[in-house]
């Protein structure tokens, strides 16, 4: 006799939420992305494209030539390095995520609970999600400073958290510098994220 298939995951609150070692147990979704988790409940985000990922590895390249070059001790994170909570059971993996030097040691054994620094590159599917679930969990994990990276608009879109919310967000366009208030030092030419890709 064939045992039954383990059921399929779902994302939806109303049928179950998940703790983190469920989420860990759980396989790749069947189409491929990956799956994230925001107090307990299950979000599937797809593959990113070509042109994602051109531009996620621009960034890298930024970022990690500011930490070879700055005085200041920071460490870039690609996924799968991910900012989570056990409780509330939470998993997110940025395109790009940057942290000080203590917060590294800080989370040695524990994980990242949080970060100076988030980037997030939007995908046409993804845009709404990065911009309202995402973002907001992030400030409630009291992420200090989240870059919404926009390869459609050419647009770096900067929030910086006060309190536990974000202040109004500011928009930088191809000819702009956007600097982090994170690590003080770190700007870069908004054109330059982009200059790999070509008009469509």
């Amino acid at each position: 006799m064939r045992a039954m298939a383990e059921p399929a995951p779902t994302t939806s609150p109303l049928v179950r939420r998940y703790d983190i070692e469920e989420f860990w147990a759980l396989e790749p979704p069947p189409e491929g992305g990956k799956w994230e988790l925001i107090a307990g409940v299950l979000y599937m985000v797809p593959p990113p494209s070509v042109r994602h990922a051109c531009v996620v590895s621009q960034l890298n390249r930024f970022l990690v030539q500011f930490t070879l070059a700055s005085s200041q001790v920071a460490r870039v994170f690609v996924p799968s390095a991910a900012v989570w909570t056990r409780r509330p059971a939470t998993w997110l993996e940025p395109d790009l995520f940057m942290v000080s030097g203590e917060r590294v040691v800080a989370a040695a054994e524990a994980g990242f609970a949080s970060a100076e620094l988030v980037v997030e590159v939007a995908s046409p599917s993804t845009t709404l999600y990065d911009r309202t679930t995402k973002a907001d969990t992030y400030a409630a994990l009291g992420v200090r400073e989240l870059w919404l990276v926009d390869s459609e608009s050419r647009t770096i879109e900067r929030r910086v958290l006060e309190g536990r919310t974000w202040r109004p967000a500011e928009r930088f366009t191809e000819g702009d510098v956007v600097e982090s208030e994170a690590f003080p030092g770190l700007r870069l030419r908004v054109g330059d994220v982009f200059a790999d890709l070509r008009d469509s």
